[in-house]
Order: C-alpha cells, then structure tokens, then sequence
C-alpha cells in the first residue's frame, strides 16, 4: 500500500509563491509517474501537472505552464510542486496522485492519492 501526503498549501497574495510537497511511502514510487491534480468545489479534477519515474519528462497544464514547476527527489520519496505568479483562478485543493498512466495528464491510471492540500490565492 502507498501512502501520500501532502504539504505546503495555504493562503498567498496574487502574484505570490508556494511550494507543494507530496511524500509517498512505500517501494513504487521511484519507479512511477507522479501528478498534480487539483479540484474546486463543483468542477471536476483537473489535472495540473506530471513528472515521469526519472525526470525526464514532464508535461504542464497550459492554464500553469511557465508559472508552476514540478520535480521530484527518488531518494526522499517527494515530489514538489513550485508555483509562482499565484493567481485567484489557481484557489483549489491540490492533490498529488502515483501510478503509471497511459496518458499523464488522465486521471486513469494513476493508482493512489493523497488527502489534498488547500491553496487560496487572494485578489
């Protein structure tokens, strides 16, 4: 079983900064992709961005592209998630999510979730 849990959501000013943590436990990790994945209240789960098992490939959400960066630390089981020039529109909980999608930015696939962090960005 693989556990997540992530870190590092709060409130921030528009044009602010936070960095999002995800641990995970348990053996799959180094060799999985992992996903940003966020929610509003009403609206599906979109997805925001991945990183492959190694680092080598990693695809954004248009809506973030330029502004949020994701990497990942195999040896501490983290993955982060740098988000910069915050705006309003980025308020959400944010979720980090393990497995091995066909396709990364689909929801399938991917195998284990963690609780979810807030992130408000105030106007």
């Amino acid at each position: 079983q693989v556990q997540l849990v992530e870190s590092g959501g709060g409130l921030v000013q528009a044009g602010g900064s936070l960095r999002l943590s995800c641990v995970a436990s348990g053996r799959t990790f180094s060799s999985a992709t992992m996903g940003w994945f966020r929610q509003v209240p009403g609206k599906e789960r979109e997805f925001v961005g991945g990183i492959s098992w190694n680092g080598g490939y990693i695809l954004y959400a248009d809506s973030v592209k330029g502004r949020f960066t994701i990497s990942r630390e195999n040896a501490k089981s983290t993955v982060y998630l740098q988000m910069n020039s915050l705006k309003p529109v980025d308020t959400a909980v944010y979720y980090c999510a393990v497995g091995w999608p066909a396709t990364m930015s689909g929801m399938s696939g991917y195998r284990y979730w963690g609780q979810g962090t807030q992130v408000t960005v105030s106007s």
